[in-house]
C-alpha cells in the first residue's frame, strides 16, 4: 500500500567528531520517504526554494518516490545547521532558517488524497490536523512532534491526538507532555490523550512500544561507528511504517516487527552523514540485519 508523507525537506550543515559537512540533503521527509521505500510506494508532501539542487530530487527519484506534492517556491530552502559533542549524545543547534518551510502550506494533491498510511513528520499541530482533513480512505495515521509544539501549540497538539492512531516522541518530549518522569507510565498517559499506540525513542537505548494491552521494548542496534546521528529519528519512522503500509498488518505483533524494521533502518542512517549511507544499501541489506537483529535478540 502506498504511504504519505509530510513534511520538511531542508539543507543540513552538521559537525561530529567524525567530519563536518555543508549544505548536505536533509528534512524529515527527506529521510522518512528514503528509509520507507525500500518497503513501499511513498508520496512525499514538502515545500522547497529554488535554490534546491537537482541532484538531491534525482536521489528521491531514484527510490520511486512520488513527489508530486513537492511544491517549489520563491525564496530560499530550509536550512539547519547542528553540532554534535565527542559522546554523539548531545546536539546543539548553531542556526535554524526556516524560509519557505515558514508558510509551508501542505496542499495534498488529489491523488495522494486517497493513501491509507499517512506520517505527518515533525511540524506544527495545526498544520498537521489540516493534513488529515484532506484524506479520504485514511487507515493509519502517525505523527510526530518536538518540544517546540508542546510548549507553544499544546491546546492544538492535544486536538490532534484525538485524531491520530500513533504518536512517535522521544524520552525528553514524553515527560514535557505528561509531567511525568517513568516513561512507561508517560506513554499510558499519552495513549489516554487519543493515540492508540505511542513510540517513545530512548536514542542508542532503543525505543518503547505501547498499545492496548501490550508493551515492547527494542534496544538500538549495535554500532561500532555513529558519524552523524541527524535523520535517524525520521529514518526509523521511514521503516517503521514502510514495513506497516507493505504487510498492511496492524497487530501488535507486526508493530512490533516494525520498529524493528525501523531501529534497522536508522542503525544505516547513522553510519555516514546525509542519506549517503542509505543510497549504498538495498532491500535485501535491510532484511538481513533485521534477521542479524532478531537472532541477537533471541534467548
Amino acid at each position: 500500500m502506498a504511504l504519505l508523507v509530510v513534511g520538511s525537506v531542508a539543507f543540513d550543515c552538521v559537525e561530529t567528531p567524525h567530519g563536518k559537512v555543508d549544505d548536505a540533503m536533509g528534512g524529515s521527509a527527506s529521510y522518512f520517504s528514503y528509509a520507507a521505500s525500500y518497503f513501499t510506494r511513498v508520496r512525499l508532501v514538502g515545500v522547497i526554494g529554488k535554490d534546491f539542487p537537482e541532484k538531491y530530487k534525482e536521489v528521491l527519484r531514484k527510490r520511486n518516490i512520488d513527489m508530486a506534492g513537492l511544491q517549489v517556491a520563491n525564496g530560499k530552502t530550509f536550512r539547519w545547521s547542528g553540532v554534535y559533542d565527542k559522546t554523539m549524545n548531545e546536539r546543539t543547534t548553531r542556526s535554524v532558517e526556516l524560509n519557505v518551510f515558514a508558510d509551508f502550506d501542505a496542499r495534498i494533491p488529489e491523488s495522494f488524497r486517497d493513501t491509507e498510511y499517512v506520517f505527518l513528520a515533525n511540524g506544527s499541530p495545526v498544520m498537521q490536523k489540516r493534513v488529515l482533513e484532506q484524506m479520504t480512505r485514511m487507515k493509519f495515521a502517525v505523527a510526530d512532534t518536538m518540544n517546540h509544539w508542546i510548549q507553544d501549540q499544546r491546546p492544538q497538539l492535544m486536538e490532534l491526538l484525538k485524531h491520530i492512531d500513533g504518536i512517535v516522541v522521544n524520552d525528553e518530549e514524553a515527560r514535557l507532555l505528561t509531567g511525568l518522569t517513568n516513561l512507561i507510565s508517560a506513554g499510558h498517559a499519552i495513549r489516554k490523550m487519543g493515540p492508540k499506540i505511542v513510540i517513545v525513542k530512548k536514542g542508542e537505548h532503543g525505543a518503547l512500544l505501547l498499545g492496548d494491552g501490550f508493551f515492547f521494548a527494542a534496544p538500538a542496534y549495535p554500532l561500532e561507528t555513529v558519524k552523524d546521528p541527524t535523520g535517524a529519528g525520521d529514518s526509523f519512522g521511514g521503516g517503521m511504517m514502510g514495513y506497516l503500509a507493505e504487510t498492511g498488518d496492524l497487530s501488535p505483533a507486526n508493530l512490533k516487527k516494525a520498529v524493528l524494521y525501523g531501529t534497522v533502518c536508522a542503525s544505516f542512517t547513522v553510519e555516514d552523514f546525509s542519506l549517503d549511507r542509505l543510497q549504498q544499501i538495498e532491500r535485501r541489506d535491510v532484511d538481513t540485519r533485521y534477521r542479524e537483529f532478531v537472532e541477537m535478540l533471541r534467548v
